[in-house]
């Protein structure tokens, strides 16, 4: 079945060049009439430059898709408000969010800068607060939202030189992870991609050869069909890239339960460490205290 967005409005953020075009494009290709947001500044968050957006607003035109480009920045939370009203003021509604805008600041920890950190989660993790905080509403008044959020490997796994990359990342899946509860009775499906794509940033931190060959077309398959009608699925983590799919979840594992009725010391959870840190038989969680399988038990009995 092909997958349509005909009628549909997104907004993808960064979208000027890298993976948020590509996204964008595909979007447009499928019908969508697409808000291209991006501020035009370089890798390291220094800048602007309006014809970034604008030059892939023109591509979709020639493609005969709607476009239109907003140069807000999403680290900005007026920014933020103004991308959803482009959205509302030129097509009339917004359905599809797609938190792609980020930067690099690389150093290791000890030579971080507080503008270092500060910038990052600036740009990543308020720049994700600032969009989706406009667009909630809307998408709660008409009961109908799909958004992807971005981690990223250093968030999910690690990566030397990238503490505040990674963290900024790493705080996309508690976004996600709460979001994914207060949408689900409005059908607004909160996921989170985590790419692996040769762009301006990784160019940054990857040979060019392999920047070359790890083409942003290749994570798109996920996250459109993430943000279609067609996807049902809310708080899931996709590493996506170089042609691989897959997903990527944190679990709990059964551990021990030995109840309050003794003080345990430290030198108990010594001796029983080992099956303190088993990951046999480990799940899925959908929210603290339940488990995924009996939130979508419960879900099916609905």
């Amino acid at each position: 079945m092909t997958i349509s967005f005909e009628g549909q409005v997104a907004l993808v953020t960064g979208a000027g060049a890298g993976l948020g075009r590509a996204y964008a494009i595909d979007l447009a290709r499928r019908g969508a009439k697409v808000v291209v947001n991006d501020l035009g500044g370089d890798p390291f968050g220094v800048g602007e430059n309006r014809s970034a957006a604008q030059k892939v607003v023109d591509e979709i035109k020639e493609l005969g898709g709607e476009a239109v480009a907003n140069y807000n920045s999403v680290a900005d939370y007026d920014g933020g408000f103004n991308m959803v009203k482009t959205a509302i003021d030129t097509f009339g509604r917004l359905d599809v969010v797609i938190c792609n805008a980020g930067i690099l600041r690389d150093v290791a920890f000890h030579n971080m800068s507080e503008e270092d950190w500060d910038k990052v989660f600036a740009v990543h993790i308020k720049g994700s607060f600032t969009v989706l905080r406009a667009a909630w509403p809307l998408f709660r008044q008409q009961s109908y939202g799909r958004v992807v959020l971005t981690t990223s490997s250093s968030g999910i796994w690690g990566q030397f030189g990238q503490a505040n990359y990674g963290a900024a990342k790493t705080a996309m899946l508690g976004l996600m992870n709460v979001l994914k509860q207060e949408g689900a009775k409005y059908n607004v499906n909160v996921n989170t991609v985590a790419p692996v794509a040769g762009t301006r940033l990784t160019q940054t931190v990857m040979p060019q050869e392999m920047v070359d060959r790890l083409k942003p077309e290749l994570v798109v398959p996920a996250v459109v069909y993430m943000v279609s009608k067609e996807c049902q699925d809310s708080g899931l983590v996709i590493e996506a890239g170089a042609g691989n799919f897959n997903r990527a979840v944190m679990v709990k594992g059964p551990g021990l339960q030995p109840g309050m009725e003794s003080l345990k010391d430290a030198e108990w959870c010594q001796a029983n460490w080992d099956a303190i840190t088993s990951l046999e038989g480990a799940t899925p969680m959908w929210r603290s205290g339940q488990t995924l399988k009996d939130y979508l038990a419960s879900k099916a009995k609905a």
